[in-house]
């Protein structure tokens, strides 16, 4: 058993031993990039808002609303179902009311809200 064991140590050491031993590597690049300059010169990337509070309103006819306020404070998201479609809302300036398209808007960002949505009118809400 040893005789195999001193055998295989030798013919590895010879395999080894066959390696190229140059005294700096080659380092082969691949062609160069052709956005490189595009890339260079392009705008700054700026990430969406991510989601500062959750808030669930009840409303005074007994309604719930779930509005999402996001960390840029210009925009919220509002949902009439818990698990429903949210309508993007947005203010002109943080501390303005969030209005969006259609007659949605929300006064307010505390724990008492005034919410309008289409087809009724505003809603005093608080949490």
């Amino acid at each position: 058993m040893k005789q195999y064991l001193s055998l295989i140590a030798v013919a590895s050491v010879a395999l080894l031993s066959a390696c190229n031993k140059s005294d700096e590597p080659e380092v082969v690049g691949g062609p160069a990039d052709p956005m490189a300059a595009q890339l260079a010169n392009a705008a700054p990337v700026e990430l969406p808002p991510s989601v500062k509070a959750n808030k669930q309103y009840r409303c005074k006819d007994n309604s719930l609303l779930f509005v999402d306020y996001m960390s840029d404070d210009k925009t919220a998201l509002l949902r009439t179902e818990k698990t429903g479609a949210a309508t993007k809302l947005v203010a002109a300036e943080a501390g303005q009311p969030f209005t969006a398209e259609g007659g949605y808007e929300i006064k307010g960002s505390g724990n008492d809200v005034t919410i309008t949505v289409p087809g009724k009118a505003a809603r005093a809400c608080h949490i």
